[in-house]
């Protein structure tokens, strides 16, 4: 029993410091990486694994608006232009793309 409480004790700061991440946003992510990785258990361990990478490096009001940034320049027209080409755009997307490089590595 005391182990338990040792475990559960150290563990704590780490579980906190990945769990910022609703689980829906977690859910959705997973889902996309699994369409594109597989729909076997390995791809669900793997794509579970690189959510929680990428939670661990970046906060996610970050992920949130690389995401945005993302899907805002797949759309076309005027108003999407902003999210092109700009220094700070492209920034906030260079983010989380190291981030999805470093759970490619450690993950899959």
């Amino acid at each position: 029993m005391m182990r338990w409480m040792i475990l559960w004790l150290l563990a704590g700061p780490a579980m906190a410091q990945v769990s910022d991440y609703p689980t829906n946003a977690r859910a959705e992510y997973v889902f996309g990486c699994m369409a594109v990785n597989g729909q076997t258990r390995d791809a669900l361990d793997r794509c579970s694994c690189s959510v929680d990478v990428i939670a661990s490096i970046l906060p996610y009001d970050d992920y949130v608006s690389a995401e945005t940034v993302l899907r805002m320049r797949q759309t076309s027209g005027e108003r999407s232009a902003i999210f092109r080409g700009t220094a700070t755009t492209t920034e906030i997307a260079a983010q989380l793309r190291r981030a999805q490089a470093e759970a490619e590595i450690l993950c899959f």
